[in-house]
């Protein structure tokens, strides 16, 4: 029997921490960056900062006539694939910097599977584009734009890009050793680089999601019928965090197989519904 560490928090059963999993540690929290991101963009239109609907080209060099606006960004509906080229390797990401993103904004009109609008197509490089172009249009970095608009308002202190080794928990090796994460702190940060404790999350979730203490939930959480969700994942880590009417939980187990992480939030959840 596997013997992943694993974090379960949820508001209808006490918090599961197995195999060597700490609740107050950092960990990768992947793709569940993007619904921060996705905050921080409807903060950003409700001060009139920037619309949801301006073409990305007003903030980033990108060729007119794309059609791509911040809102196709947000909903995974701006024809882009899901990664920019020359994402592989041990470390997919590191490579993948400012330059590298400039490189892509540059040529984007090359870029597009499908019209603008036109489908749905989960997307990291439109996350990254997003986070560049929120960056641009207000002058201020991205870490500082989550915690302006996003955990200063929710009274969350514990996500960041980059935390100090000794706070971070990951998985470790064949002889112990702690696996070496993914470096997400270039251009993909604003689509899957953040790091948060899992009571964080935890709140983050509920700040948002159950609170809805900055307003109605961003483009970015994914829906399934009355279920509000998203998920994460790198190399070594995946989360899930998800929502229903009568309560909500959150899964973060120290290993990449997201499938398994999912489906045992799910199950979790479905059998405190069935049993409501």
């Amino acid at each position: 029997m596997s013997r992943v560490p694993t974090c379960v928090l949820s508001s209808f059963q006490a918090p599961l921490i197995l195999h060597g999993h700490d609740p107050d540690r950092f960990v990768q929290i992947g793709s569940l960056t993007k619904p921060l991101t996705a905050t921080v963009l409807t903060a950003l239109a409700g001060r009139g900062v920037l619309a949801l609907d301006d073409p990305i080209e007003r903030f980033l060099p990108a060729p007119g006539g794309t059609g791509i606006t911040l809102r196709h960004l947000a909903e995974h509906t701006s024809g882009l694939p899901r990664l920019p080229g020359g994402i592989r390797g041990r470390d997919p990401y590191a490579g993948f910097d400012e330059r590298a993103l400039d490189a892509v904004v540059r040529r984007l009109d090359t870029l597009a599977t499908a019209p603008a609008g036109s489908a749905e197509e989960y997307s990291n490089l439109g996350y990254a584009l997003l986070g560049a172009a929120l960056v641009a249009a207000t002058r201020t970095p991205y870490e500082e734009l989550l915690r302006r608009h996003v955990l200063d308002p929710l009274g969350i202190t514990d996500v960041g890009a980059d935390p100090p080794a000794d706070v971070r928990l990951c998985r470790r090796g064949l002889f112990g050793r702690p696996g070496r994460p993914w470096t997400m702190t270039g251009a993909i940060l604003p689509a899957g680089g953040l790091w948060a404790t899992p009571r964080a999350t935890a709140r983050l979730v509920t700040g948002l999601l159950v609170e809805r203490g900055l307003g109605e939930p961003a483009p970015g959480w994914q829906r399934t019928g009355r279920l509000l969700w998203h998920n994460g994942a790198t190399r070594g880590a995946s989360v899930f965090a998800g929502v229903v009417p009568r309560g909500w939980i959150v899964v973060h187990r120290l290993t990449g197989a997201s499938d398994a992480t999912d489906k045992l939030a799910m199950d979790t959840l479905s059998a405190f519904v069935r049993s409501a």
